[in-house]
């Protein structure tokens, strides 16, 4: 509270004492949970067929989604809402980006029909840029920060998954982020520029691909501008059924999916 942070939980295969649950109620928080039972998110590996009444995180590895990709269309109107995290994005090839390309034109396409049925689903990848007007990151080390089931702190919650010594402190001493403003867009010479809003930004990506923080890798930035583009021809389609859309600003076409190409233009 007097970091102004929002704690995310990541929650244990377990159930966790009163007293532990009374103290994570007394502060603002995300429940982070690998079940659906009293969790805000629930984070899972595997596609299921009913309906979900909190948001969804299906973590996938790229060859997953594209082997799933009719069960998770399925999905689509049967969860509050549905965000599709990849967690090889720096593994993508040439020819996997064109084949994200695909999966999100048929994705789209079901959105596509659901509207038209007056439902409106929200996919991630597909709807979160439309109804932006800004950046909308994660916000991980600046707005946020993650509690993992060891009582340790991480910047955010791929940090534990991936490596738990990888932490920024603990109950016991409290936790220390060194040099703060570099989880800041404003620190953030590429993507403060960059207009595909709905870009995770990921923090975690970034160090593991860049080695800095707040600049993102080359298959970062052309998975969030296939989004985009994607999002774009998407809000085309909609209107052309129903304009009550057309409040919302048009995305305009680019020539680019990776904003370093046009550096030069940006005002640094």
């Amino acid at each position: 509270m007097m970091e102004n942070l929002t704690i995310q939980f990541v929650y244990p295969n377990y159930e966790l004492p009163k007293e532990y649950v009374a103290a994570i109620e007394s502060i603002d928080h995300t429940k982070i949970k690998p079940m659906k039972d009293g969790a805000d998110v629930w984070v899972t590996d595997n596609i299921g067929s009913e309906y979900v009444d909190i948001p969804v995180v299906f973590r996938l590895r790229r060859l997953e989604l594209f082997e799933k990709e009719t069960e998770l269309s399925q999905m689509i109107g049967k969860s509050k809402r549905l965000n599709i995290i990849l967690t090889d994005i720096d593994s993508f090839s040439e020819k996997d980006f064109e084949v994200y390309k695909k999966v999100l034109q048929r994705l789209s396409l079901k959105i596509e029909r659901k509207y038209t049925d007056g439902e409106t689903p929200q996919v991630n990848v597909l709807t979160d840029r439309i109804m932006l007007s800004e950046m909308n990151n994660c916000g991980a080390g600046y707005t946020s920060i993650a509690l993992a089931p060891n009582g340790k702190f991480y910047i955010c919650p791929a940090f534990y998954y991936n490596d738990d010594n990888d932490f920024v402190g603990d109950l016991e001493i409290g936790f220390s982020i060194k040099n703060k403003q570099l989880y800041q867009l404003d620190y953030a010479p590429i993507c403060r520029h960059c207009d595909a809003w709905q870009c995770k930004r990921c923090i975690w990506l970034n160090k593991k691909t860049t080695r800095e923080m707040n600049t993102p890798s080359h298959e970062q930035c052309v998975i969030a501008h296939i989004e985009r583009n994607a999002s774009r021809e998407l809000l085309n389609c909609i209107h052309k059924h129903d304009n009550h859309l057309s409040v919302k600003e048009e995305i305009k076409e680019i020539d680019y999916f990776d904003p370093f190409e046009k550096r030069s233009e940006c005002q640094w």
